[in-house]
């Protein structure tokens, strides 16, 4: 795919950030994913090839989000000197459906508009592509740091964004967006924080392995819950299929390693925002044997209880080891560590700049060679469906498109 930058710029906030906002101050959480990052691409059909109201509702959206337009100062906090952020534009000769088509959307990494490396020593933030291709098609690809950005606020802010580009309002203010998540979740020392982080330069690659996309229609899933009994959540029945279907195609071995994210917005008694960045989650991990992954009912009642027992006072006990570190990468290197993310109830299908919903919503990112096995979940907009962002070794994908409860409820797209 031939991709030609025609022009880069910075756009920052709208008005300048007073003095005395401009430290942000990062939380327990927000430290342990210091180095992680989230990819987002948009793609619509047709759009407009203006890129000035896009510029414009930016500059406005970061003055409430001014976080986002600093720079990373230490493991301590964001300098909010509004910076501002990176924006790319870009030309590609060919059509989106020729990019779209592609079996494992390899061609959709050319979009972002820097590198995971440019990104962290540039201690940016957030960066933008908008890429037009000759069809008239345009994909918009969000590259965000993880430092203070979780799934959920990373799809607040781009939701607020688009409304300020599509009518020219959104419906909260600043102090909706910024809350002192130090408060609940104290930093940790910054000197230790570089030997634990969570380490995604171990587990991620946007070049190894494979990744697919499967579709979940909503019958099917209503079907496969029925199937399981006890009444599953989407979540949990998806989980429970996907776990199985992985497991039944390895060779060796007799234990697995799962882990899930948790938001914790609505889960603690706390006044949090719902619209307020941080990463504001924390993440389940437990070990699963070879027998617990082939009993659908077993393995969606255990789902259950973990996510249960995310609490006020679970999260007050496991704050400090919530996440997997890199003693524990290590212990599961050669093993086989199953990560699911729901960002289903995300509106990301709703993303209107102003030209309608976007055809396809991609996540980008993939796991290094080895037995890893990550999934992302997205609602698909309609009919209670969900599409899963599946990435594995090839060997594993070829045995997984081939098990009968994955042809049973899921299709290849």
């Amino acid at each position: 795919m031939d991709v030609r930058i025609i022009s880069r710029e910075i756009i920052k906030p709208s008005s300048s950030t007073p003095d005395h906002l401009r430290t942000y101050k990062l939380s327990g959480l927000d430290q342990k994913i210091i180095k992680g990052h989230i990819p987002i691409v948009f793609f619509y059909s047709t759009a407009s090839k203006s890129c000035e109201g896009l510029k414009k509702s930016l500059s406005e959206i970061l003055t409430h989000y001014y976080p986002l337009a600093g720079r990373l100062k230490d493991y301590l906090s964001i300098d909010c000197d509004d910076s501002g952020v990176s924006f790319v534009e870009a030309r590609v000769a060919c059509n989106m459906s020729d990019v779209l088509k592609q079996p494992e959307i390899d061609p959709q990494e050319q979009l972002l508009p820097c590198n995971l490396k440019e990104l962290l020593t540039s201690r940016s933030i957030l960066a933008v592509q908008v890429s037009y291709f000759d069809c008239g098609g345009v994909a918009i690809c969000l590259f965000f740091s993880h430092v203070c950005v979780d799934a959920t606020a990373a799809a607040n802010f781009i939701k607020s964004w688009a409304a300020i580009s599509a009518c020219g309002g959104i419906d909260f203010t600043v102090k909706d967006v910024i809350f002192d998540c130090t408060s609940v979740f104290p930093p940790i020392d910054d000197t230790v924080i570089p030997e634990n982080t969570y380490t995604e330069d171990i587990l991620y690659s946007l070049k190894e392995n494979v990744r697919r996309r499967f579709l979940l229609d909503g019958s099917k899933i209503s079907a496969l819950q029925e199937k399981i009994g006890n009444r599953p959540t989407r979540f949990e029945a998806v989980f429970a299929l996907m776990l199985g279907a992985i497991t039944a195609g390895q060779r060796e071995g007799n234990g697995f390693t799962a882990t899930f994210p948790v938001n914790l917005r609505k889960r603690i008694n706390l006044p949090i925002p719902e619209q307020c960045l941080g990463n504001i989650h924390t993440i389940v991990q437990t070990n699963w044997s070879r027998e617990e992954t082939t009993n659908y009912g077993k393995l969606t009642a255990k789902v259950r209880e973990l996510i249960k027992m995310v609490n006020g006072e679970y999260v007050k006990k496991a704050s400090p080891n919530g996440w997997l570190l890199r003693k524990d990468i290590d212990k599961i290197r050669d093993g086989m560590l199953f990560m699911i993310s729901s960002w289903c109830t995300l509106p990301l299908y709703e993303t209107d700049f102003g030209w309608g919903k976007p055809t396809v919503v991609v996540p980008l990112g993939r796991l290094k060679s080895g037995n890893h096995v990550a999934v992302i979940l997205l609602d698909t907009g309609n009919d209670k469906g969900i599409e899963a962002w599946v990435s594995m070794s090839k060997e594993a994908m070829d045995k997984f498109e081939q098990d009968s409860s994955v042809i049973a409820y899921a299709t290849f797209i």
